[in-house]
């Protein structure tokens, strides 16, 4: 049975941090602003304040890749970095697949 939407965002919100939260923010914001998140919050089955963590977390990350990306421009990759390209293309050192044949057998 395919998952809602909702569902799959509130399985991505609730994921475990690697370290414990250590710095309490507070702000201000519209109260039509409030009010989306906390609908939002309820229809996803998590707490305001972790969909304003998740938020804020993938603001920055987006900055962080539009950064990256005016870096790029300013420097593109030397001529021996592209070299590295046609790496992607070598496939793998062997044929694996008379082992997927196995193991879909062994599955059976």
């Amino acid at each position: 049975m395919p998952r809602t939407l909702a569902a799959c965002i509130a399985s991505w919100l609730s994921s475990s941090y690697p370290e414990p939260m250590s710095v309490m923010v507070s702000f201000r914001a519209e109260e039509g602003d409030v009010a989306a998140a906390d609908r939002w919050a309820a229809i996803l089955g998590v707490e305001r304040s972790e969909l304003l963590r998740e938020a804020l977390a993938g603001h920055l990350s987006r900055l962080a890749a539009e950064e990256e990306a005016l870096a790029y421009e300013r420097e593109p990759f030397t001529e021996d970095e592209v070299a590295l390209d046609a790496a992607d293309e070598w496939g793998p050192a062997e044929d694996w697949s008379d082992w997927a044949a196995w193991a879909d057998r062994q599955a059976r």
